[in-house]
């Protein structure tokens, strides 16, 4: 398997039908073009969102107080933001999601039904629909310990450069994230899987 083979809609189902004109890009390069990508979607929501510069939020969304938004993010219907929570560089969060507060989301799309439950951080990523992060729970997205900053992945046993230095992780539908583990940055999870407590997720080995 080539990266160019893997296919989104085989992780996360609603991908293609949301971004149908992505189809054709890796989690990395979706992640990579968020604000782009964003600022364009923004431009054609229907008077259902309220959008002020490049922050939609649609009309049936609960934001609590203290929330900071910088755009370009959208916010589905049904959504719930809890207080204190720091959404920014490009993230999409899909209906009836629900970011509780403390948490931290940058250059990522997280599908509908997702819940990140209080004081999570996803950086650059892609999170599938019915995703539950228990508290404290984390995606990496740049390894700040190593001189070489370069993200692989880890694909069937085979490993393939992504070229990147921010990316977080691709998550499949109805995985479940438990509490204060972490993912390193360039975990692939195919759906349902499931992620003990204080587990750490390392998928790719690297040599000093």
């Amino acid at each position: 398997m080539s990266p160019d083979m893997l296919r989104l809609s085989d992780y996360v189902a609603r991908f293609n039908t949301l971004f149908p004109d992505l189809s054709h890009l890796l989690p990395w390069q979706v992640v990579a073009a968020a604000a782009e990508i964003l600022s364009d979607k923004i431009r054609m929501l229907g008077d259902d969102y309220s959008v002020q510069g490049q922050v939609a939020i649609h009309k049936d969304a609960r934001v609590e107080e203290h929330v900071i938004l910088k755009g370009p993010v959208i916010i589905s219907a049904g959504c719930f933001i809890g207080a204190h929570a720091y959404i920014r560089n490009g993230v999409y969060i899909g209906e009836k999601t629900s970011i509780g507060p403390g948490c931290e989301v940058k250059s990522s799309f997280i599908m509908p039904g997702a819940a990140l439950a209080h004081f999570n951080f996803a950086g650059d990523s892609i999170v599938g629909t019915g995703v539950n992060m228990e508290a404290g729970a984390i995606i990496a997205n740049h390894y700040n310990e190593r001189t070489d900053k370069l993200i692989d992945v880890m694909l069937q046993g085979h490993r393939y450069a992504t070229g990147m230095t921010k990316f977080g992780a691709l998550v499949g539908d109805d995985t479940k994230i438990g509490a204060n583990a972490v993912l390193s940055p360039g975990t692939i999870l195919t759906p349902r899987s499931i992620v003990r407590r204080l587990e750490l997720v390392e998928q790719v080995t690297y040599t000093a």
